[in-house]
């Protein structure tokens, strides 16, 4: 019953994960540079991720946890995925907007293509690790 649980509970959180950062990376950023000025876009948009990797560490290190008992590949991945988090907040982050900042446009594109590869693997291991819940159920 209790691994019955902490796995439904790994799956859901990591759908969770999934959907949160397919939304944010497909849909909220575009959607805030076609509404807003440019100015007020990248304002939001330096407000809006800490909190989003905030939220992709916390779930994949909840959904890492819960995933132990039901597949060690799965609960490795989502390890991997919040502590790579952790540098791409602390360091990758502020030298993106220190780059835009000093108007280093070919460092800004190099920093921020950096940043959206990171994203979309963490988006892609996530959909393997659903799939790989999914399946031990």
């Amino acid at each position: 019953m209790l691994e019955s649980l902490t796995q439904i509970s790994a799956l859901l959180i990591s759908a969770l994960l999934f959907g949160g950062m397919l939304l944010f990376a497909a849909s909220f950023a575009a959607f805030l540079f076609k509404s807003l000025p440019p100015a007020e876009a990248s304002a939001l948009i330096r407000k809006a991720f800490p909190p989003f990797y905030i939220f992709v560490i916390v779930a994949s290190g909840i959904a890492a946890v819960l995933a132990i008992p039901s597949s060690v590949l799965s609960a490795s991945i989502l390890g991997l995925i919040a502590l790579s988090t952790i540098p791409t907040r602390q360091m990758l982050m502020p030298a993106i907007n220190a780059a835009s900042d000093a108007k280093q446009k070919q460092r800004f594109l190099v920093l921020h293509g950096l940043s959206v590869v990171i994203t979309l693997v963490h988006i892609g291991v996530t959909g393997f690790v659903i799939v790989d819940l999914a399946t031990h159920y």
